[in-house]
């Protein structure tokens, strides 16, 4: 493949220079003396890289730039300028130039300089083919639904796509609501920008805000290091946080100012950054019963919440299996080595519970994919959990007083059934409660058990 550099210089000799630097290497050089000439090449054909002289006989080397990014944004435009217009250079980095060279310039540099260049055409090339790949993987993974819950869904999605309006997608862990999530990105004039997705229970607290809002020295002696947090990154695109609920009160106040006052500060620096980003949030858990508890801001609740997706569970939505499984075989069987699926098959995978949801039947086809040797998905190829659920043969150990049972006795009985289970392990308890050690030490508080 032939790169084209386009030169816009008034100066003959320096387009001669140019062109003889490359004439041997894969460049293929368009020289122009005007401002004039060079936009209406510019426009005819099209180049990888724009050597500009900012002194231009007919128009300003500024406006030139201006017009080289209206016409394609994401043109590398390298300035050609004299020792003594460097200040004028720099501004038009500014403006969106990559860099500059000055004039008497060395071969050698300019040489460097382009390599340089095409390095950053060619990571656009792959950023704009990889977010193509994935606006393409968004499209095949949302499956035409017979459920009239999810179609409510994807209308909603196709709504509120293109606003700036802060989303809460809410359902169970696999049910699909980051899915959701890109897709609404997807479908807003925000796709070509970064879709950045934080997981709000996987790292460590005290990184947390580093990972976020940035972190900037602000120490007089040192250097004064900075790193961009993900909210800078996400700037003009859109920020997912998965399972929300997740974050410290700390961090959710300042998580609030981003959405009130589009400001935040880095860890350690002092100056206000402003930022135009979109934020989707996403939660398993029921933020109502968690403000009442004091463990998520009611304020933030009520920013987050302005549109609230409700994701059923796969177990609601049976309809959509069988077309979920042929969309699975078609991602994972890429030789088309099974030819079918048998009705009993889809029964059983039907009748079965999913308690990983989407997630978790993605994985058993993946499995079957890999491990079946017969043309066609038989009930045999099924885990044995789906083709022989497990069913409880002992009553809950539940103890009924002569005058009833509320729920509030039950709970309690179940929270000390969990910590004696646990041996008085809070976490564990916790876990086997499926709920957070906040939660038990709030409900533990609550009916005063010890």
């Amino acid at each position: 493949m032939v790169n084209k550099i386009l030169v816009i210089d008034d100066e003959e000799y320096i387009g001669w220079i140019i062109k003889k630097v490359f004439e041997v290497t894969d460049y293929e050089i368009c020289l122009t003396l005007s401002g004039q000439q060079g936009l209406l090449e510019f426009e005819r054909q099209q180049f990888d890289i724009v050597f500009l002289d900012l002194r231009l006989p007919d128009i300003n080397g500024m406006e030139v730039l201006t017009k080289l990014k209206t016409i394609q944004k994401d043109i590398v435009v390298i300035i050609i300028t004299a020792h003594g217009s460097i200040d004028t250079a720099i501004e038009s980095m500014k403006k969106g130039a990559y860099d500059y060279i000055t004039k008497p310039f060395d071969v050698n540099e300019l040489l460097i300089q382009t390599q340089k260049a095409m390095e950053i055409v060619r990571l656009k090339e792959e950023v704009k083919y990889f977010r193509s790949q994935t606006i393409k993987n968004i499209e095949e993974e949302i499956v035409v639904s017979k459920n009239e819950k999810m179609n409510s869904i994807y209308t909603c999605v196709n709504q509120i796509a293109d606003t700036a309006a802060a989303v809460l997608i809410t359902g169970e862990k696999g049910s699909g609501k980051e899915l959701i999530a890109r897709r609404i990105h997807q479908l807003s004039s925000r796709s070509k920008e970064r879709f950045i997705v934080f997981n709000c229970g996987t790292i460590p607290e005290n990184l947390v805000q580093r990972d976020i809002f940035g972190f900037q020295d602000g120490v007089p002696s040192s250097q004064h290091q900075k790193q961009l947090g993900k909210l800078e990154l996400a700037t003009k695109g859109t920020m997912f946080f998965d399972d929300i609920e997740k974050l410290s009160l700390n961090v959710q106040v300042k998580l609030l100012n981003v959405l009130q006052e589009k400001e935040f500060k880095r860890v350690g620096g002092e100056s206000n950054l402003t930022t135009d980003v979109r934020i989707i949030a996403t939660t398993s858990e029921n933020l109502l019963e968690l403000i009442e508890r004091g463990e998520f801001r009611a304020d933030l609740y009520y920013k987050l919440n302005v549109v609230q997706i409700e994701v059923p569970p796969l177990r609601d939505r049976t309809e959509d299996i069988e077309a979920l499984v042929y969309h699975f075989l078609k991602k994972y069987d890429t030789h088309k080595k099974i030819k079918d699926i048998n009705t009993e098959t889809i029964k059983l995978l039907k009748k079965y519970h999913w308690p990983g949801n989407i997630r978790e039947l993605e994985n058993v086809i993946e499995r079957i994919v890999i491990l079946n040797n017969d043309t066609y998905i038989r009930s045999t190829s099924l885990p044995r959990e789906i083709i022989n659920p497990k069913k409880s043969t002992k009553d809950p150990i539940i103890y009924f007083p002569e005058n009833g049972l509320n729920l509030e006795d039950l709970e309690k009985q179940l929270i000390i059934k969990a910590l004696k289970m646990s041996n008085e392990n809070q976490s564990k308890a916790a876990q086997l409660l499926n709920i957070t050690r906040s939660a038990l030490i709030y409900r533990m508080q609550k009916y005063d058990i010890r």
